[in-house]
């Protein structure tokens, strides 16, 4: 039967988080219900939250849950009841791109995550009143004390791992580490750059400093973010990218042009940029074309073009291992304080908001 939880939900583009119950659909026989235990709260939630991204509202957003499998639909395999999980991003599992082991580049991906709000079938997940809003923010909409989640944002992992510890995983932290492993893949003896100290960026650092890499170089404008990166592994801080000559590898995650442009121009010939940081649609940047003769290259990236299944459970035993210490990026909010949370986060007192259930 359908399952009345208490959401945050956002009204209309610009309104801030309020409470109410809302009904969950039936699982279909790809999705499980989830109880959600903790949830990330990340800067992809506020752009949509402000209107900023054409998402259904009002909806209900959350895309770094993690929680507690309640019970699964009839061809659900990959999990069962009981089972501890982190929920990530969702995907058609049928397209070029799922089959070749890139889902972040699925055929279906912004319909399915980001801007449709409902189910591939175009059903809806989440009611109020009887009144259909938007769900299946990156197949979960995890914002809620239960979760009606697609099977392909499911990622079991250790349950000895405590789930706020981890909840970050599902996006953010896929996208920093993702961005070195996955496409910089840096060599021994070779410089990697981070543009921004926020939670991409520093996962960034963790990663690179889990690398071959020998030089790290963090760059923000704000003297704790640089202290912390130097915890997490920067071998050098600085607050100027135009600082930088000569990087093998840099990884952009402020989604300013100006920097960007400036990050290009300080490769090194054959040194690659990764695009993280996304400004509004339809943004543009001028790069100097014989700069990029020297074999230069300018490489997008989506949730670090991981493969979730193997990725998700590796980085968990980095993080129950003690090398990759996301608890130092962490600030855990009760559920009920996400105003709070996203103040904070906003005005930069907090790196990664963990919203505890």
């Amino acid at each position: 039967m359908p399952l009345t939880t208490r959401a945050a939900l956002v009204e209309s583009g610009g309104a801030p988080f309020t409470f109410a119950d809302v009904t969950l659909a039936d699982p279909g026989p790809n999705e499980a219900v989830v109880r959600v235990v903790a949830a990330g709260l990340c800067h992809t939630d506020l752009g949509v939250a402000s209107g900023g991204l054409p998402f259904p509202l009002p909806g209900v957003l959350g895309h770094e849950g993690a929680g507690i499998v309640e019970s699964v639909g009839a061809s659900v395999t990959s999990v069962a009841p009981g089972d501890h999980v982190v929920l990530s991003f969702t995907s058609c599992g049928t397209c070029r791109n799922c089959n070749g082991g890139h889902p972040a580049y699925c055929a279906d991906w912004l319909p399915l995550n980001l801007l449709g709000g409902r189910r591939a079938d175009g059903t809806a997940t989440i009611t109020r009143d009887g009144e259909e809003i938007g769900g299946h923010f990156f197949g979960q909409s995890s914002f809620a004390e239960r979760a009606l989640v697609d099977e392909r944002s499911l990622v079991k992992v250790d349950p000895e791992v405590p789930l706020a510890s981890i909840a970050p995983l599902g996006c953010g932290v896929q996208t920093g580490v993702g961005a070195v492993w996955n496409v910089l893949k840096p060599e021994p003896g070779s410089t990697v750059v981070v543009l921004g100290a926020g939670a991409v960026g520093l996962s960034a650092v963790m990663a690179a400093a889990l690398s071959p890499a020998t030089e790290i170089v963090a760059v923000d404008r704000v003297p704790e973010r640089l202290d912390l990166a130097r915890e997490l592994g920067a071998t050098r801080t600085l607050t100027d990218v135009r600082e930088i000559t000569q990087a093998d590898g840099i990884v952009e995650t402020t989604g300013s042009t100006a920097v960007l442009r400036a990050g290009v121009d300080a490769l090194a010939a054959r040194g690659t940029l990764v695009v993280v940081g996304a400004p509004p649609f339809g943004t543009e940047v001028a790069l100097d074309v014989n700069g990029l003769l020297t074999g230069k290259r300018v490489v997008g990236l989506t949730l670090g073009d991981s493969e979730t299944q193997s990725l998700v459970p590796t980085l968990v035993g980095l993080v129950k291992s003690g090398r990759l210490p996301l608890e130092k990026l962490i600030g855990t909010y009760g559920f009920e304080d996400i105003g709070q949370a996203v103040k904070d986060m906003t005005e930069g007192r907090t790196v990664k908001p963990v919203l505890l259930f």
